[in-house]
């Protein structure tokens, strides 16, 4: 399976789910990691088939700009009455100051509480009353927005959303009551295997880079962000130049270009962000153990990963379906679950976000088992990366990503959302039509190179638990910072 970072959230509809129960993106791709997997894996499979609308009809993508210059990629569906749209602007948790992670996660949780003359209450008062579904994330790269709606509402709804963007309140009582709950989720962190394998991942991969810093924010920071932190973060990153949207739903060109205009016209121009330096992961073998004492030990193992434009990223994507994102067909599934007993599930997953890349995985077992699982993972992708895999494994694999069905896009929210997402990935727009000739040009050949590259040095594992075999090793040097 493989994912772009900001697919990482816990549900694969990207929805809102509520302040303070909401993981920040940047740490849901290693701390949710079954659920990111799956979610990533649905969508990875569907971007190797022909596109079809919800109802499965053909579906044209087009290229729409608006009158006053605002770009989207559009799939006019009359199947439904809805409108649904995905879009995004470029900065994320990235652009969090230093000292402070966590900034752009509390703007995401408090951007839609009231704007204008609308304080909180009467703001949401009206999305209920229109059913409209308006929420906002934070990814390490991107600042994230959904917008949904029947289509008689639609004036409402980029109304609405067209406030909270350009006049958010900021309410001191509100910022008060949402950080509180963010405060409250990181104190569970505290005790969270899974969160604290993420955390701690992060840490050994990327180091003091922005990568390396909780998105969620830390005990220590968040209580110490200013609602000037807030204006700051949405006047630097709110803004036109870097914006991409993606629309699915029961509207004519015409008046969506008008509706894009009044929705994001008034935005600054020009983003003002940080630069963030590209940097390549740290590399493995590495070990790293945090105790806690819970019954089931959490293991999250990672490598450096491939880029989405390097030239190895097909093999890569395919040769980890074959190790760890085949679901149940998946080397590890098999090793693991299958063979041993050791575990319920493992995955594996290809991430890669705007500076860098990685392969990470995950498991829990028993405390006792630890170190027979983290063996048994270890030799599997050591043999992977010596032998590659079979031709049988790669025709396999190859027919299962080419001819799956599109479960991730049988809703106008869920194609939008992978519209959006091969905007940032800066792919063409007639990319799904070339997508399986790329699949079947993969040769045995090259998906050896791939595994090779991918695990040849093996894993940076990250033991959360009570297992006392699985004590650190010393951390070598953290990630570097590419010139």
């Amino acid at each position: 399976m493989a994912g772009q970072e900001a697919l990482g959230h816990r549900l694969s509809d990207q929805g809102h789910q509520g302040h303070g129960g909401r993981q920040a993106r940047g740490e849901a791709f290693v701390i949710n990691l079954k659920l990111t997997c799956r979610s990533a894996f649905i969508l990875a499979v569907a971007a190797t088939l022909p596109f079809a609308a919800p109802a499965q009809a053909a579906t044209k993508i087009q290229h729409l700009i608006s009158p006053g210059g605002i770009e989207a990629w559009f799939v006019q569906d009359s199947t439904v009455p809805l409108i649904a749209m995905e879009y995004a602007f470029a900065g994320g948790a990235a652009q969090d100051p230093a000292d402070k992670p966590g900034v752009g996660n509390l703007v995401a949780d408090t951007l839609d509480e009231g704007e204008g003359d609308l304080d909180s209450s009467a703001f949401h008062e009206r999305l209920e009353r229109r059913a409209i579904d308006l929420s906002f994330s934070v990814a390490r790269d991107y600042f994230r927005g959904s917008l949904r709606m029947l289509k008689d509402n639609k004036e409402e709804a980029f109304g609405l959303l067209h406030g909270a963007l350009t006049s958010p309140h900021f309410a001191s009582v509100d910022v008060e009551r949402i950080r509180s709950q963010i405060i409250a989720g990181l104190k569970r962190d505290t005790v969270s295997p899974n969160a604290l394998a993420g955390h701690k991942f992060l840490e050994v991969a990327f180091g003091d880079h922005p990568y390396g810093r909780p998105s969620s924010g830390t005990l220590e920071s968040v209580p110490q962000i200013t609602i000037a932190d807030l204006k700051d973060y949405t006047r630097r990153v709110l803004a036109k130049n870097t914006l991409k949207i993606a629309v699915v739903g029961d509207v004519d060109p015409a008046t969506l270009g008008k509706l894009l205009d009044q929705t994001f016209g008034d935005l600054p121009a020009n983003a003002s962000l940080t630069p963030v330096a590209d940097v390549e992961m740290a590399r493995p073998p590495q070990r790293a153990f945090v105790p806690l004492d819970v019954p089931q030990t959490t293991i999250t193992f990672g490598s450096p990963g491939v880029m989405r434009h390097d030239p190895d990223f097909m093999a890569a994507y395919v040769v980890n379906h074959i190790l760890g994102g085949g679901g149940l067909s998946s080397r590890l599934y098999r090793e693991v679950r299958e063979k041993r007993g050791l575990a319920y599930s493992v995955y594996g997953a290809l991430t890669w976000m705007e500076h860098s890349s990685l392969f990470i995985g995950n498991t829990g077992t028993r405390a006792d088992r630890a170190g027979e699982t983290i063996d048994a993972i270890e030799k599997e992708v050591r043999r992977m990366a010596e032998e590659g895999p079979t031709q049988q494994e790669l025709d396999e694999a190859k027919s299962y990503l080419k001819g799956s069905q599109m479960l991730a896009l049988d809703t106008s929210a869920k194609l939008a959302g992978g519209l959006l997402q091969y905007q940032l990935d800066r792919l063409p727009i007639d990319y799904l039509e070339k997508r399986n000739a790329l699949v079947d040009a993969v040769t045995l050949d090259d998906a050896k190179k791939a595994a090779k590259r991918l695990w040849g040095n093996g894993l940076i594992t990250v033991v959360v638990g009570r297992a006392p075999q699985a004590a650190a090793e010393p951390v070598a040097a953290p990630a570097t910072q590419a010139n």
